[in-house]
């Protein structure tokens, strides 16, 4: 939808389609300027004005909700969705990847809903039975205990690098019965909309539909923000992001309002000695690493950037390391454009430490990068360089080690994914990585490959937004009662 050239992402507060009051805001990059409603107007309506307002949910068994989302993810389909179509279109210019990325992002949407797939995350990450009712256990005192997992009133503050990240949000609500607002971010701010409208044009009455809100405001509008983020509105906020975003959030944290936090990380990868005992062990390595830095044009958290290398740092293991990696970089030219393209801006101060470091030879050896395609910077010593945490756009930084004891030094609580080959290195290193800080182990070439089934960030999202609340049902017949202890002397 377009008004004035521009278009205009809505508002959508349960159910209802807003397009009044309308301010122009400008996505991430400058790329695009659109109309949203001005989110001022609706700061009392975008609450739960009444936490009873949940109830509907409830008389919905889990197959209800399963049979919703698996006709959602039929109507999810980017060929014959005109609210998809149209924010795929939008995307192409706010989004950080290139088109074909975003189209085969806006492509597997559907898959997310299938049936098999919803009961296998939820059963892992929560247990369906607790979602369903109150689920019983005798304790050793006597005690009756029941506990049941409810729904809550949530802000999700979605990351845009990846449209997957608004449908996985709208399931994890869907299936805990609870009550969303999604805030859009700046370089996504059409996907949730358009999954939003497709539930109200399947069944524009169904609780589902009505207890999901999608909204786009500036964030650190502080005056709106506070006012919204209260525990009378909220109960939990689920914040992806920055880390100049996500402290921005904590300020709003307080008794009766918890934040899950999904926060930036960095990931990495480790290649061990067997590797480079053959060439055709080398190549199969570098295939997968090159997956690992180039899938989603390596802006994701999960995505490599530092790789140890157990080549040795000698001569010639640093020369071993130098052939590898002019295989990951032909490897990554060779990624198809569903998985991975160059850059659609490949970041001038990147490529100015990277161009720096071609006139440094007796220390790095730089491969690739002069048409920001992506560059593979092999160190020459046992260092990360400098600028590591800024590595990024298929840049990646190989590093050689003698022993993998100096790879847990560069561990630590901000590693998410680490990507291991061959296979058996994983029985040595998978009970000593989490104690560094790492926090998600993967075959190497699959750190792309997240799974709803799964922890994530080294907790359980789906779970933590739950509300866990239990029954104790005791009687003195069957449970030693306080009020029946013998008094001490004084």
């Amino acid at each position: 939808m377009s008004t004035h050239n521009k278009p205009v992402a809505p508002m959508i507060i349960r159910g209802q389609v807003i397009t009044d009051h309308l301010v122009e805001v400008g996505g991430r990059g400058g790329d695009l300027a659109f109309l949203t409603p001005d989110w001022n107007r609706y700061i009392d309506e975008l609450p739960l004005s009444n936490p009873t307002k949940l109830a509907d949910l409830y008389k919905l068994s889990f197959d209800d909700i399963l049979d919703y989302a698996v006709e959602l993810g039929q109507r999810l389909n980017l060929a014959d969705n005109r609210h998809l179509q149209e924010a795929c279109e939008l995307s192409y210019l706010t989004a950080p990847t290139t088109p074909s990325l975003v189209k085969t992002s806006y492509m597997g949407l559907s898959r997310i809903l299938e049936r098999e797939h919803i009961i296998e995350a939820v059963e892992a990450s929560v247990g369906i039975q607790y979602l369903e009712g109150w689920v019983p256990q005798k304790l050793i005192d006597g005690t009756q205990l029941e506990v049941r997992c409810f729904g809550s009133r949530a802000l999700h503050i979605v990351a845009g690098n990846a449209p997957a990240l608004s449908l996985w949000t709208i399931l994890r609500n869907m299936v805990l019965r609870s009550d969303a607002i999604i805030k859009a971010p700046s370089n996504d701010p059409f996907t949730a909309l358009a999954i939003a409208r497709t539930m109200i044009e399947m069944a524009p009455d169904h609780p589902l539909t009505k207890h999901v809100s999608v909204a786009y405001w500036k964030g650190g509008d502080t005056a709106f923000e506070e006012r919204l983020y209260q525990p009378q509105n909220i109960e939990k906020i689920v914040a992806w992001g920055g880390f100049a975003s996500l402290k921005h959030v904590t300020r709003y944290v307080q008794p009766g309002l918890e934040l899950i936090s999904l926060d930036p990380k960095r990931s990495a990868s480790i290649i061990g000695a067997e590797t480079f005992e053959s060439d055709d062990t080398m190549r199969e390595a570098a295939v997968r690493l090159a997956t690992d830095i180039g899938v989603l044009n390596q802006k994701g958290c999960v995505c490599a950037r530092v790789v140890y290398a157990q080549s040795g740092t000698d001569e010639d293991g640093v020369k071993k390391l130098g052939d590898f990696g002019r295989m990951v970089h032909d490897a990554m030219l060779k990624l198809p454009n569903s998985v991975s393209t160059a850059a659609k801006r490949y970041d001038a101060g990147l490529k100015a430490e990277v161009d720096a470091l071609r006139l440094d030879d007796e220390w790095y050896e730089v491969i690739g990068g002069e048409q920001g395609e992506g560059a593979v910077i092999v160190s020459k010593l046992p260092e990360a360089v400098s600028f590591y945490t800024k590595l990024d756009d298929r840049t990646a930084n190989l590093v050689p080690v003698d022993s993998l004891d100096e790879v847990m030094d560069a561990v630590d609580a901000y590693t998410q994914t680490v990507g291991i080959y061959p296979e058996s290195l994983k029985d040595e290193l998978k009970d000593l990585l989490p104690l560094h800080g790492a926090q998600r182990i993967v075959s190497l070439g699959y750190a792309g490959a997240m799974k709803m089934a799964a922890p994530q960030d080294a907790i359980e999202p789906m779970r933590r937004m739950g509300k866990w609340i239990s029954n104790q049902i005791a009687s003195p017949e069957t449970t030693p009662a306080l009020w029946l202890r013998p008094s001490i002397p004084a």
